[in-house]
């Protein structure tokens, strides 16, 4: 009897480990829903937010509605053995790169704690972008750990919320209007030089008018008109014969609008 008791106890005891085992490293595979996204952000197993543990999202601040764009965590500080992340979206679609990360709920977390290089750890994976305009808020998190194999000691910290503007390009129109209703300095042509070329410029309303060319340190080499003149388009011939090979800029001004071009002479 005593000895019956005894081995159903060893098997307890294995039992049991071999479950706390199992708890533990299931744990090492990351954990979703800890952003600042989430109803119960931080990684509160390993106690309160380390503000010298450094997370850093980087990539993309805009993008086209459904562009796909790669991004970053980078982790640093702290006990650095190894780290983990988990990565939200506001909206949009996150994607893993590589097997270092998995994907649950939408969200992106590490499968197992990532080794350093040159002092940090770095996930990449990719994101894409909703179908309609506006800003996205990427949040993350990341936890420096021992590797001790308890919590003892790991330490973690929130990422700043990184914001995405989302933006329809087949939308951007030119609303400018038509020459010569428009305030306006065209590129010269030819560009580059060798050594004459011709500015184009359009005037929306009559007044005084400046047009200058600078050298690349800013200091004055010609100037090519200076008085009143009325509205409609101009050209004007630039000579550098005079000039060495470079880069210069030309300045349009009309009372208070300014605008200004780059133009290179080759000989």
């Amino acid at each position: 009897m005593n000895k019956k008791y005894k081995l159903t106890a060893q098997t307890t005891i294995i039992i049991s480990f071999f479950l706390f085992a199992v708890f533990l490293f299931a744990r090492e595979n990351g954990k979703a829903g800890k952003t600042q996204l989430s109803a119960s952000p931080g990684c509160t197993c390993h106690g309160a937010a380390t503000p010298s543990v450094s997370v850093l999202i980087d990539g993309p601040s805009t993008l086209s509605i459904g562009e796909k764009a790669t991004y970053t965590i980078t982790v640093s500080n702290g006990p650095l053995a190894a780290a983990g992340t988990n990565v939200a979206v506001s909206s949009g679609n996150l994607d893993i790169i590589d097997g270092t990360m998995r994907k649950e709920n939408g969200e992106l977390t590490h499968t197992s704690p990532k080794s350093p290089a040159n002092n940090k750890v770095v996930f990449e994976f990719e994101y894409t972008a909703p179908d309609t305009e506006g800003e996205v808020t990427m949040a993350a998190n990341g936890n420096s750990v021992n590797l001790s194999g308890t919590n003892s000691g790991d330490q973690w910290n929130f990422a700043d919320n990184k914001t995405i503007t989302v933006q329809n390009t087949t939308a951007i129109t030119d609303t400018r209007p038509a020459t010569p209703n428009g305030f306006e300095l065209k590129q010269n042509f030819p560009n580059p030089s060798n050594p004459v070329t011709k500015i184009n410029y359009s005037l929306n309303k009559s007044g005084n008018v400046q047009l200058t060319v600078y050298d690349a340190l800013g200091k004055t080499i010609a100037t090519l008109v200076d008085g009143f003149q009325t509205t409609g388009s101009y050209a004007v011939d630039f000579n550098g014969a005079a000039l060495e090979s470079g880069v210069y800029v030309y300045r349009l001004n009309l009372g208070n609008k300014t605008i200004s071009k780059r133009m290179v002479l080759i000989k």
